[in-house]
């Protein structure tokens, strides 16, 4: 006789914060496009969409400093301050004008936000992503309207690791911190969280700068976006 296999945990919450590259969104074609763009206009090789993948998690600005440096050869000078600032505003225009033209969404995503929804979940959106390009990405999504609290890269003092993203949208939500769910993708969410004080779950997809899924050190990893549904028990905030 086979023994029972155990059910998964439920995380017992009133709120779920996603993290959207990597998570929601598979946007490394995006990325990589504008990128090499930038490379391109600078006089520097292209990079292959594997090398720009381990640089995406912690904002714009620190992809375009690392991109620099891993394309500069034996003769190139490493970019000072302002040369970056520069080619951070080019590489914005580039993001611009290839935005969502190779972005797709991750299997059940709709599903899982839908889903979640009706069950009375309130849902975020936190990432790092230069705020004027998050709610450009939700449209041409079609998931703009799921969100009851959008949080960008440019919205507050600090980005993940950071605890501080989390705890505005616990606040925001009228929750202790403990009953915000966040699910990431990369080590990035995982820090946010545990300095938060909220449980945290990631998806096997992503950009996790090399690093493997299982060496993060979540709460749990699901095996899919649909599957975040059955990890969950909402709680009423009246009730916390």
């Amino acid at each position: 006789m086979n023994a029972a296999v155990p059910m998964p945990h439920r995380f017992e919450v009133s709120a779920i914060a996603f993290d959207l590259d990597g998570t929601l969104l598979d946007t490394i074609h995006d990325l990589a496009a504008a990128l090499n763009a930038l490379l391109a206009e600078l006089g520097r090789p292209p990079l292959p969409t594997d090398a720009v993948r381990a640089l995406v998690g912690k904002g714009m600005a620190n992809l375009v400093r690392r991109a620099l440096a891993l394309s500069a050869g034996p003769a190139c000078e490493l970019p000072n301050d302002a040369e970056q600032d520069r080619a951070l505003a080019r590489y914005q225009t580039f993001y611009a004008a290839q935005l969502g033209r190779a972005t797709t969404p991750f299997p059940g995503l709709v599903g899982c936000l839908d889903g979640l929804r009706a069950e009375g979940f309130a849902l975020a959106l936190v990432t790092n992503k230069a705020t004027r390009f998050v709610r450009p990405h939700l449209q041409h999504a079609g998931i703009a309207d799921r969100f009851d609290l959008v949080i960008g890269g440019d919205d507050l003092p600090v980005k993940k690791p950071d605890a501080g993203p989390l705890l505005h949208a616990a606040a925001a939500f009228g929750i202790a911190p403990a009953r915000l769910l966040m699910v990431g993708d990369s080590a990035n969410d995982v820090l946010a969280a545990r300095a938060a004080g909220c449980p945290v779950l990631v998806v096997p997809h992503g950009y996790r700068e090399g690093a493997r899924v299982q060496d993060l050190g979540a709460d749990g990893i699901v095996s899919s976006l649909a599957a975040v549904v059955d990890r969950v028990l909402h709680i009423a905030p009246d009730l916390i």
